[in-house]
């Protein structure tokens, strides 16, 4: 049964803020947005606010008590039941409250692909974040889905029929979010906390990886100690990558953490380690030989795995010896602007590329998998000749993600987009403190 109709929604375009891409100007049309899993830290409950001030009602779903604590709204539900419970409970909410928007982060949760299941079935339009696009200093968010379920065009001819960039009025620059990996990290450490010490409330807690403030903190404490061992052992490495005599004489392969959905379920790699050994293989028995190839770690992948012994080994095998380079925590943009080529699954490393000018092949789906754009042969032919950047043809295509997908925000740090648009928050509730979350009347409560 589809849901109720909505009243009509008024116009926005002349009260939301013209930064606003048009994803969060079409989010704020809506009346009655149910807010799932965000990401850890405040982004949802400051979004929330600015919903708030455009006439909107938001409900908020916690899963588990990490979802709570960085919450301070009364209107917030509690799903405690099984995850196979979800789908009749979400469909009871959703008719109940008239629901006419639903907003989550990380579309392939098993929380998030249920939801956006039940929205389909009722016609209940979804709206997904996501990390920016274009980084460091934006978010994304897109209608339906984002990466290899964007909306987005993927024909070259669709930007190249754009006005030239030249002839537009420049968009208003990002200003910086200012976000760390420290401060990250120790948002993480108190969502993880939240959960367990809230974990009674939630019987059966819903989250897509391990809630175990103990062994998270191990890891990411690790992963501190990893850094300058990294860098003692690396020392001089992007000197020399970068210098005269190598200089656009390598490639570039930047990882994706372990657990990234993008490379699950929009990809025909089972994890990094095949993508790893397929790049290598290709690499030594098609590049020439004078060439070299540095692999990249995700810095956040520090505290969960080192892909070192995997490629040193893959290196002897191969008879790479001496060509291969591993990285760690390495300045990006000055190894792309001395890379001949980026080699990638779908990272968003690849637009970064594409911005410094740096020809880029793409072995899975992503949204700026536009032939044209990046190489459409196979890996052994970039090798071989990776081609140029058509920089008017990036330049549309970035303008396009700017306009309609990317908000000028850090989810763990400042939100430029959202403070421009709201009066000052109160002061963020101490460590272990919350707002408690509000109820459903008795007539309202699913099932």
């Amino acid at each position: 049964m589809p849901a109720p109709t909505s009243p009509p929604a008024p116009e926005v375009d002349a009260t939301t803020p013209a930064v606003w891409p048009t994803a969060l100007r079409a989010l704020a049309r809506h009346r009655r947005t149910l807010m799932l899993q965000g990401p850890i830290g405040w982004f949802f409950d400051r979004l929330a606010r600015v919903l708030q001030q455009q006439g909107q009602s938001v409900t908020k779903v916690h899963f588990n008590g990490g979802d709570e604590l960085f919450w301070r709204h009364p209107d917030a539900l509690r799903f405690t039941q099984r995850i196979e419970s979800l789908d009749g409970w979400l469909r009871t909410l959703v008719r109940a409250r008239h629901i006419d928007a639903i907003v989550l982060f990380g579309q392939m949760r098993p929380v998030h692909c249920i939801a956006r299941q039940v929205a389909r079935e009722l016609g209940i339009e979804v709206f997904v974040l996501e990390e920016g696009y274009l980084r460091p200093d934006h978010v994304t968010i897109e209608r339906r889905g984002v990466n290899a379920l964007s909306r987005l065009p993927r024909a070259a001819s669709f930007y190249a029929q754009h006005q030239p960039e030249a002839e537009l009025p420049p968009l208003p620059a990002a200003l910086p979010t200012d976000q760390r990996i420290g401060r990250t990290a120790g948002l993480a450490m108190r969502y993880y906390l939240g959960a367990l010490l809230r974990h009674w409330r939630y019987p059966n807690r819903v989250h897509h990886r391990s809630l175990d403030p103990v062994a998270e903190g191990w890891r990411w404490f690790t992963g501190g100690l990893r850094k300058p061992l990294h860098a003692w052992r690396e020392r001089g490495l992007q000197q020399r990558l970068c210098s005269a005599p190598l200089s656009r004489r390598w490639f570039l392969v930047p990882l994706q953490v372990h657990d990234d959905s993008q490379i699950r379920h929009h990809s025909r790699f089972a994890g990094m380690e095949d993508f790893i050994e397929e790049v290598m293989v290709s690499f030594a028995t098609q590049a020439a030989p004078d060439l070299h190839l540095a692999i990249k770690h995700h810095p956040m992948d520090r505290a969960y795995v080192d892909y070192r012994r995997l490629i040193d080994a893959l290196s002897h095998r191969l008879g790479l010896d001496g060509r291969v380079h591993c990285l760690h925590d390495q300045h990006l943009p000055t190894l792309l602007d001395h890379a001949l080529g980026v080699v990638t699954i779908n990272s968003t490393v690849g637009l970064q590329a594409l911005h410094h000018g740096t020809p880029v092949m793409a072995l899975g789906d992503s949204v700026y998998g536009i032939p044209g754009l990046v190489h459409a042969g196979p890996l052994a032919t970039f090798w071989q000749d990776p081609g140029q950047v058509d920089q008017a043809l990036y330049r549309s295509f970035r303008r396009h993600l700017l306009e309609h997908t990317q908000l000028n925000a850090s989810f763990y740090a400042r939100m430029p987009a959202l403070d421009s648009a709201v009066p000052p928050l109160p002061a963020e509730p101490a460590p272990g403190q919350t707002v408690r979350p509000g109820t459903y009347p008795a007539s309202a409560a699913p099932g």
